[in-house]
């Protein structure tokens, strides 16, 4: 890992650019979007969301188990199943929808303003780093 070797004491501000150890789903797919974000990758939305998966452009779908809607979920689920896309359910939307940047940071960099989001999907990775390569473990894709 090339960030390792920096001295710490000259480390940059921002320190969450160096990837956190993924030593869970969750993390995985935290880790996944933030790289997504970045390349402008992440979709949101039930509506956008099956429109790029009937498109087979999604590459892996997130659904939140918090959302209460069955036919939601069913409808999603659905999709994945015909266009063969990776489903991983996340517990919460909240973390769902600030993990796909639906939030504002605050000057401390805390999420404030978090938007739930029952359904995120990803259709470019943008750099795969350890916390692909989890999920895609997960998925049993590696």
């Amino acid at each position: 890992k090339a960030m390792a070797d920096i001295d710490e004491d000259e480390v940059a501000p921002v320190v969450e650019e160096q990837e956190e150890e993924v030593t869970d789903l969750m993390g995985a797919v935290r880790g996944v979007l933030k790289r997504a974000l970045v390349v402008d990758g992440v979709i949101r939305g039930l509506h956008e969301v099956a429109k790029h998966i009937d498109a087979s452009k999604a590459q892996v779908v997130f659904l939140a188990e918090s959302c209460n809607e069955p036919t939601y979920k069913k409808l999603v689920q659905g999709l994945c199943l015909e266009k063969n896309v990776p489903l991983i359910d996340v517990p919460d939307n909240k973390s769902l929808g600030e993990w796909a940047g639906l939030c504002k940071i605050d000057k401390d960099g805390l999420p404030r303003k978090v938007v739930g989001a029952s359904c995120v999907c990803v259709t470019d990775f943008g750099e795969e780093g350890e916390a692909y390569n989890y999920m895609m473990n997960h998925l049993g894709k590696a």
